[in-house]
């Protein structure tokens, strides 16, 4: 009589006991697991719209000219000889939160919100997050953080903040609402791709690091005052600084309006906090930076000083800017309502860091000169008495891109390199508690390759 073959499964059901089958048939090498198959187990939490998909290569060499990085919205900001990673495979999500704003076109979404997360099939147990410095996108940050922290090992996921573009500022219900929201897109995206990790590899990260440059060096500084709890800790590149009483961009860029309207000297701007030594840098900036910088600025905290000037941006030239926003050579932030200040506290930093942070800020910084914000910033940690957490590195003839090496390789080093090598002593300081070196200045070495290789203690 043929044994009724159902009889193990069915003892099985009643028991509880756990059934297992013959690991292999026919005799072969049991198959691996296939990763791709994990990609359709994630489900962003939160997310409004997503898509997975399984590449051969997560890193920018294996995805230029696809739809699944943005090669255009990364110029300017690293140096040309810089050497990054290649060859990691691993799961790609893309996809948006709710969100009401659709200034961010990419994948033809036309919706703000939009994220990336990169799960690296051979994961080290971390995930980086960061958002898009300036205004731009969720993959301008690819070949500066993505490729190097995939490398390793790391998830990464970056966001577009919520709003993008140069009109960002028409984002938001009233004054401040725009910026605001970019910390809460940070939080918001470090929550869900925490979740999306334990999806993917079976448990949640044991470390998680925030990092930026520029306005994403904000958000981080930010989120470790305000989210300690979500995060291990984090490297601020140059990150913008936002007080209530200034100092502030409202308070510093008035003055490179003034002198580009020719109501103001060089002097005036190295007595705002504008280092003498960046003068060759001055022609640029007022072209691509200053007098944009302000008004979108200015537009966010403070709408209602020029009526005629928010106005749109996009596709306004630096002279079209100036005459509309001619006003803002004048403006005063100390002597505007007290609502602008309202506006600005909605943002503030206090230096109130819960966790480990290192700053890197370039001495030829002419954005964000370093005088009137990382300096400021370190003396806040340390009037919190936080500064147990943090380490603060002044990168000798560095300024705020990189991109401007490739123009000045004899007058400027790029900060990218001092900025892995402070990701490398970040993890060491809350993995193995090795004190990274103490604040100091990184001073530029007289050869070696300055656009690859850069390090953090002093050389006897």
């Amino acid at each position: 009589m043929r044994p009724f073959r159902g009889v193990p499964l069915l003892v099985a059901l009643l028991t509880g006991l756990t059934v297992v089958g013959p690991a292999n048939p026919a005799g072969a090498d049991p198959a691996p697991p296939d990763p791709c198959a994990a990609r359709h187990r994630i489900q962003v939490p939160g997310a409004e719209h997503q898509e997975s998909v399984c590449l051969g290569d997560l890193t920018t060499a294996g995805l230029a000219g696809t739809p699944y990085t943005d090669m255009a919205d990364q110029a300017g900001l690293s140096a040309k000889g810089t050497r990054n990673p290649s060859g990691v495979p691993g799961i790609q999500v893309d996809g948006y939160f709710p969100d009401d704003s659709r200034l961010n076109a990419t994948h033809g979404w036309a919706h703000d919100a939009q994220f990336v997360i990169r799960l690296p099939e051979n994961w080290n147990g971390g995930l980086v997050v960061t958002g898009a410095p300036g205004t731009r996108r969720q993959y301008s940050t690819d070949a500066l953080i993505s490729d190097h922290v995939l490398a390793q090992g790391f998830a990464y996921a970056a966001t577009d903040k919520g709003n993008t573009g140069p009109d960002f500022f028409t984002d938001g219900r009233e004054a401040g609402d725009a910026v605001a929201e970019w910390n809460r897109r940070v939080t918001e995206l470090t929550r869900a791709a925490k979740k999306a990790v334990r999806q993917r590899y079976g448990r949640a990260p044991h470390r998680t690091y925030m990092t930026g440059i520029s306005n994403a060096g904000y958000l981080t500084r930010w989120q470790l005052e305000n989210r300690p709890e979500l995060y291990d800790g984090g490297v601020d590149w140059e990150g913008v600084l936002w007080t209530t009483r200034g100092p502030n961009l409202l308070t510093s860029l008035p003055v490179t309006v003034a002198r580009s309207l020719g109501r103001a000297s060089d002097e005036d701007l190295i007595d705002a906090g504008f280092a003498p030594g960046s003068r060759f840098l001055w022609p640029y900036h007022e072209k691509a930076y200053w007098g944009l910088t302000q008004k979108i600025f200015r537009a966010e905290f403070d709408p209602s000083y020029d009526p005629g000037c928010p106005g749109s941006t996009a596709g306004s030239t630096v002279e079209q800017i100036l005459a509309a926003c001619a006003s803002d050579a004048s403006y005063d932030y100390t002597d505007r309502p007290a609502s602008v200040r309202r506006a600005v506290e909605k943002v503030a930093l206090t230096g109130r860091i819960g966790k480990p942070l290192i700053t890197l800020h370039g001495d030829l910084d002419t954005l964000l000169p370093i005088k009137t914000d990382s300096d400021v910033y370190a003396r806040m940690i340390d009037a919190r008495g936080r500064g147990g957490l943090h380490r603060y590195y002044t990168v000798q003839d560095g300024t705020h891109t990189d991109g401007l090496y490739d123009t000045y390789p004899e007058r400027l080093r790029p900060i990218l390199p001092c900025y892995r090598s402070a990701f490398v002593a970040l993890t060491q300081w809350v993995e193995e508690g090795t004190a990274p070196p103490a604040d100091r200045t990184i001073a530029r070495p007289a050869g070696g390759d300055v656009v690859n290789s850069c390090a953090l203690e002093r050389r006897s």
